[in-house]
């Protein structure tokens, strides 16, 4: 018996088949019924942005989002325009991708520097610059806060409430945030946050992942399969819904254990945990 096509809504982040190519991707996303891709700029360079843009459009996938922009925490001149030069690229490819989002890891603290507020406003100043030219090439940013424990070297952005006081000083249409579960399930703010984001048409992704413990060492890689964690992946998705989101729900993994097996078989299973946990 054929099997039953993916969720409607069911987006598939490339890094959570990591061990894919981009034909791969497409391919086994076709074959799976699986409507839309998170994409990341790294292997898409590598395959040619033309190229995957070409290939994703004749498959009729959407592109969800195109990761990553960001890193704007420099504090010297030089580092600032470096910044904004890689995300104006960003932009760019973006745009030649057919993505509506960039998402943004903001950046952590410089090496030596311990002042958080000031880390933020220097993100503030660079996004006056580059959200006028992003909305120009008609994509939004989208700013994603990250758990507190990568706040000194990722993302002082810690909550969906600081990612909201960043994007609420510019349009829109031309700033919102990214809504990860495996960041945001501890914040007890989260509802309330969520409902602001939404009642502002704020919230420009959802992506889930699950939060296992013990961490592994090198917490970055240390995401579980949906079901297999301690986050209620439904009620986040039930709380993003309430909040006016209808758009794809990005299954975003990163998984050394996921990448050593067949990725045909990780999709199945993304699949099949999707529908249990999250739908």
């Amino acid at each position: 018996m054929k099997p039953a096509p993916a969720p409607a809504r069911l987006s598939l982040n490339q890094e959570t088949i990591r061990q894919w190519s981009l034909p791969e991707l497409v391919a086994g996303c076709t074959a799976a019924g699986v409507g839309a891709v998170g994409l990341w700029r790294d292997p898409v360079r590598a395959f040619g942005v033309r190229e995957t843009a070409k290939l994703v459009a004749g498959a009729g996938l959407r592109v969800s989002s195109l990761c990553r922009g960001g890193f704007f925490t420099a504090a010297d001149p030089a580092g600032r325009a470096a910044a904004l030069d890689d995300n104006r690229r960003a932009v760019a490819e973006a745009a030649e991708l057919g993505a509506d989002t960039l998402v943004l890891v903001s950046g952590g603290l410089p090496p030596g520097e311990r002042d958080l507020v000031g880390a933020r406003g220097r993100i503030a100043s660079v996004l006056g610059e580059l959200a006028p030219w992003a909305a120009a090439h008609g994509i939004r940013l989208g700013i994603e806060p990250l758990h507190p424990m990568f706040a000194s070297d990722r993302c002082v952005v810690s909550t969906l409430g600081q990612a909201l006081d960043l994007a609420e000083q510019f349009p829109a249409e031309q700033v919102g945030v990214v809504a990860d579960a495996y960041h945001l399930w501890w914040d007890e703010r989260l509802p309330a946050d969520l409902l602001r984001a939404g009642e502002g048409g704020r919230i420009v992704a959802v992506q889930v992942a699950d939060w296992v413990t013990p961490l592994p060492e090198g917490a970055l890689l240390g995401r579980g399969q949906l079901g297999d964690g301690c986050i209620d992946l439904r009620g986040f998705r039930r709380l993003a819904d309430a909040a006016g989101y209808r758009d794809p729900v990005e299954v975003e993994i990163f998984s050394p254990g996921l990448w050593a097996r067949d990725g045909a078989e990780v999709l199945r299973e993304v699949i099949d945990r999707y529908r249990q946990h999250v739908d």
